[in-house]
Order: C-alpha cells, then sequence, then structure tokens
C-alpha cells in the first residue's frame, strides 16, 4: 500500500494558491473584455467609485450584473487574503480602473457621474 503525503497548507502557500486562482480568474477576462468595453464606450455603463459597474442603460443591466459578479469573486479573495473589508478593496480596484478606461467612459466620482477626459 502506498502511502500518500498529507498537503500541509501554510500561509505563504495559501498565498501561492490564491495568487494561481486570481491569475484563473482573469484568464477569463479577455473573453468578456470586448463586451465590457463595447459597453463604456456607448455609454451604457459606467464605472463606480465603488469598483462596480453601473448600469446606465437599463438594456445592459444582466451584463453589468455579470461583471460586477465576476469582480466581486475577485474582491472576496483579495479581502480575505488581506484581511480587510471587500469594499476596501473595491474602491482601491476603483481607482485603478477609473484611472486605465479611456477616455469618453462614463466614471463616478464623488457620486457624481462625468464622462472622462
Amino acid at each position: 500500500m502506498q502511502c500518500i503525503p498529507k498537503l500541509i497548507i501554510t500561509k505563504p502557500l495559501l498565498g501561492i494558491m490564491n495568487a494561481i486562482l486570481l491569475a484563473l480568474l482573469l484568464c477569463t477576462a479577455p473573453s468578456w473584455a470586448g463586451a465590457l468595453e463595447d459597453l463604456r464606450a456607448s455609454g451604457a455603463i459606467g464605472e463606480s467609485y465603488t469598483g462596480y459597474v453601473v448600469a446606465r442603460d437599463s438594456n445592459a443591466q444582466a451584463e453589468a450584473d455579470a461583471i460586477n459578479a465576476r469582480r466581486k469573486a475577485i474582491y472576496q479573495e483579495k479581502a480575505a487574503a488581506q484581511g480587510v473589508s471587500i469594499d476596501q478593496v473595491g474602491k482601491v480596484y476603483a481607482e485603478e480602473i477609473i484611472r486605465k478606461v479611456p477616455a469618453g467612459t462614463w466614471v463616478q466620482i464623488n457620486e457624481q457621474w462625468e464622462k472622462k477626459q
């Protein structure tokens, strides 16, 4: 009978596993990134200061919900790994997202909508 070694999960190993999981989640991004860019360009959705998208057109609500579900999964992973709230993670990501989106994208700054210049 062969003995199978027991896997001991240490903090460094858990960090590596979280990084791999995040990378796998982000690898799916190209499949929906094009749709996201199209929705942003049309103004149907905008980027919120919370790190989530907001449907500015009711016809884009289902897409916004799907995008936000993917983001929430990523934010939850990061929050758990860092011992902070999911809202804190979302706001950090929001700053980065808003910084990177192209000009003309609707963004919410201080609860006000404006087109990014």
